[in-house]
């Protein structure tokens, strides 16, 4: 019999993953979890690849039941997990015993909380990705009652009395102090903002609330304040665009363009997000401030690989441990998708 995991409250969770590479080519955006890091982490600590399927649960609270012994990991912004009504760690793997609940309540300080299984969740595909896409309908949010297949391949090690934590990975948690600093580097059109470009920096903004997965609105924390301006009056063509670009339309506002864009757009282009700075902006709430903070490409990318480094680290870890207690683990896409529904698409 297929094992599953069952929704009892399903809050806003859907099931994601990092998202298409190859889907611009196509006009599709790339979508996938809007924190990377901390996806791509809670999969390191389950021993799957970085790819797998996930669950995404997004400030409100969620529970679940779950048919057989599972290791899971539980990332993202702070909250209380417990399974059965016992506290579980975040940033750590840990059992979820069959036919318990686990609950994640009070998400606070960020705003995504990532529930990653080892073995696979089973989803369908769209270009290689089950990263859900609203334009196109494809994807959806879980419901109460629903089930969802997963594929397991081992059984998880448990202490049958203490359930005291077998593993300390050593996973550096994100940081959650609900200030924001964003790392930025210079954007195509930097140099059509004269002075004013400096704004983007001297001036805190807020979240507004009509926010997404397709990106931020931003307004100056004080009303008072004036955005960067374009000293151009040509039109700006439509275009190509980044994730992670700041663009800066008519008004006092500017847009933050993430992981679920369209591909092109008209708006200058005045800086764009760094991939991990981006993560930390998926993380973060409406009516929070944000300051940006200018970096340089070589530094942008010197902290990209520090950060693959350090995942890199992790999941050496992962596997040694789980080599010990002869846990196995999937390093390829295919070991985790190997019961998986079928796709519908495959480009």
């Amino acid at each position: 019999m297929a094992e599953s995991i069952t929704v009892t409250t399903p809050g806003l969770t859907s099931i994601q993953d990092l998202g298409r590479l190859r889907g611009s080519r196509f006009g599709q955006m790339t979508g996938g979890a809007s924190d990377q890091y901390s996806a791509d982490v809670a999969n390191a600590l389950v021993g799957s690849h970085r790819t797998a399927p996930l669950l995404e649960i997004v400030a409100l609270d969620f529970g679940a039941v779950v048919s057989v012994d599972l290791l899971v990991a539980v990332t993202g912004a702070p909250a209380e997990v417990q399974v059965g009504g016992v506290t579980r760690p975040q940033w750590e793997p840990f059992v979820w015993t069959a036919g318990e609940e686990l609950t994640v309540r009070g998400i606070h300080d960020g705003l995504r909380v990532y529930l990653a299984v080892h073995g696979s969740i089973a989803a369908p595909s769209l270009l290689g990705s089950c990263a859900p896409d609203s334009v196109l309908g494809f994807g959806r949010q879980l419901t109460v009652g629903e089930s969802v297949a997963i594929d397991v391949d081992g059984p998880p090690i448990d202490h049958p009395y203490f359930r005291v934590p077998l593993f300390r990975l050593g996973a550096e948690p994100a940081s959650f102090t609900g200030h924001w600093t964003i790392d930025v580097t210079d954007g195509p059109d930097v140099h059509e903002f004269g002075a004013t470009a400096a704004r983007l920096y001297d001036t805190p903004f807020v979240i507004g609330d009509n926010t997404n997965h397709i990106g931020l609105r931003l307004t100056p924390a004080d009303p008072g304040s004036d955005v960067p301006r374009r000293d151009r009056s040509t039109e700006v063509l439509s275009r190509g665009v980044p994730i992670g670009a700041v663009e800066v339309p008519a008004g006092n506002e500017i847009l933050v363009l993430h992981r679920g864009r369209g591909v092109t757009a008209g708006y200058p282009v005045l800086a764009v997000v760094t991939a991990t700075a981006l993560s930390r902006l998926g993380q973060a709430r409406p009516g929070q401030e944000v300051r940006f903070r200018k970096v340089s490409v070589p530094e942008a990318v010197d902290g990209y690989r520090s950060q693959r480094r350090s995942i890199a680290l992790l999941r050496s870890r992962v596997a040694n441990a789980f080599a010990s207690l002869r846990i196995p683990t999937h390093t390829d896409t295919t070991s985790t998708q190997h019961h998986s529904v079928p796709q519908m698409e495959s480009a």
